[in-house]
């Protein structure tokens, strides 16, 4: 037995390499990264590769390790080049992310060390850190002291926690699903309807409220639709507001259906996962008043404060409302609650297990402080606008005058189908490479998108946007 156990022992330690060998590994890792990072503005924003990286397939997971040099060419030819390429300043599709560097040294002190973030007893200091980060955007959205929230994955997840949580909150039990209503938008974000499905809520009759001709759900509709569902015998319980939908980037009309939502006692939920940090912003403060009267929020730092991707947050203005929905008991963890000072992730959240998230946004605001973040936000602002004023001399027609940085945008040719011109103009600005788009449906036209959100997004990353749409109309008409 001894002698098994040190042969194994021989062959595991090999999963700990040494000084020399993790200098090796680690500096041509930087300079791979290194060259990539000085290089970023030569970059396309998008790469149309045909093999799609499939060479990975040619190198499939095995006994024996490969070297470092190898590895990199693997994930340099079939990973870092093809498709889309988020880091670019040209990436205007979708609500693009981050990336800044000194969040990814936060990643990699988290992975090194280790600490176990999930419950205060495990690691204080990681939660503490957690928390007080959590507190600070219940500072920014207006939420009283005894609000909560948690660091999860992505926007997608803080929408389920938040809609599963309000569920709770308003004692929906099964009996009462099929009676309990919901009210959203066309422009809702698609992962409230998963939430919902996930939720066990699939059986609530879900209402659309009517949108005005700035995309923004109507109150006073809104306002209708519970008055009568409630003269039915209905018991209206969900609201799901936007702080900057997707499609367009529009903003619900936050404190009037606040105040509804008062009125009748429904949970307020408001989406701000792509809008929620222009509130750092004067005009952002601005447009986005009455964050402050929801019962729950969801905001994603991988957006607008330009974090890798991989960190969404659910704030909830009651924390014991957090806390009931995710209350559990495991008699193996009897020694991990006692005498903690910190409520601990784990108790309001679906994870027990999690990554230090905390530590990927606490290092780049501590070293950058919060003005950067703050300038470039506001950059973003004005240069949708500078768009929206730019595409219009080209010809184009806009959906919407930007309430932040996404403008909606078509080509209307003399002649044929505009829905084809449009995506013909999307394929030929995508096959060029030098910037990404992307396009969307608005009341039955293809209509283009610019979202500028990156932080390497900037005058002259726009500029070159309109002039290549300049020369793909020309090419195309």
């Amino acid at each position: 037995m001894r002698q098994k156990l040190l042969e194994l022992e021989r062959s595991a330690r090999l999963l700990e390499p040494t000084a020399d060998e993790r200098l090796t590994v680690r500096e041509k890792v930087v300079d791979y990264t290194e060259d990539f990072l000085n290089n970023i503005e030569s970059l396309n924003a998008y790469n149309p590769q045909g093999d799609k990286g499939i060479g990975l397939l040619d190198s499939p997971i095995s006994e024996n390790g490969i070297g470092i040099d190898e590895a990199i060419k693997l994930i340099r030819d079939n990973v870092d080049t093809p498709g889309l390429n988020p880091a670019s300043g040209g990436h205007f599709g979708y609500i693009p992310g981050g990336g800044i560097y000194y969040s990814a040294l936060g990643d990699y002190l988290a992975d090194v060390f280790n600490r176990y973030a999930g419950i205060f007893f495990a690691a204080p200091g990681a939660v503490r850190m957690e928390n007080m980060l959590i507190r600070w955007m219940n500072d920014l959205v207006g939420y009283p002291a005894g609000a909560a929230g948690n660091l999860t994955t992505s926007g997608s997840l803080a929408n389920m926690i938040a809609i599963v949580t309000a569920r709770d909150g308003r004692n929906i039990k099964s009996a009462d699903i099929p009676r309990s209503v919901i009210y959203l938008s066309k422009q809702t974000h698609h992962s409230v309807a998963k939430a919902i499905n996930v939720a066990g809520l699939n059986e609530c009759p879900v209402r659309y409220v009517e949108l005005d001709e700035k995309f923004r759900m109507k109150a006073d509709d809104l306002a209708s639709q519970i008055e009568r569902d409630k003269s039915e015998g209905l018991n209206p319980f969900l609201v799901v507001a936007s702080a900057g939908t997707t499609d367009v980037g529009a903003i619900d009309p936050l404190p009037e259906i606040g105040e509804i939502a008062r009125q009748h006692g429904l949970w307020y939920h408001i989406d701000a996962a792509y809008g929620g940090f222009f509130i750092l912003t004067e005009e952002g403060k601005t447009k986005l008043k009455g964050l402050e009267l929801s019962d729950s929020v969801i905001i994603d730092p991988h957006k607008g404060l330009f974090l890798p991707y991989g960190l969404g947050v659910v704030l909830v203005k009651n924390a014991e409302d957090l806390k009931y929905s995710n209350r559990f008991d495991a008699h193996y963890m009897q020694d991990a609650f006692r005498g903690n000072e910190e409520l601990s992730p784990a108790e309001l959240s679906p994870e027990l297990t999690k990554h230090f998230r905390g530590l990927r946004l606490w290092l780049p605001l501590k070293l950058h402080g919060v003005a950067p973040f703050r300038a470039c936000l506001e950059e973003k602002l004005f240069l949708a606008k500078y768009f929206h004023a730019e595409v219009q001399k080209l010809g184009f027609e806009c959906k919407n005058v930007p309430e932040l940085s996404v403008v909606a945008y078509r080509y209307v040719p003399k002649t044929g189908d505009a829905n084809i011109f449009n995506k013909n103009l999307l394929d030929a600005v995508v096959a060029d490479g030098r910037v990404f788009g992307s396009s969307t449906m608005i009341d039955g036209d293809f209509t283009l998108r610019f979202a500028c959100l990156s932080f390497r997004s900037h005058l002259n990353t726009v500029q070159l946007l309109v002039d290549i749409l300049r020369e793909k109309v020309s090419e195309l008409s």
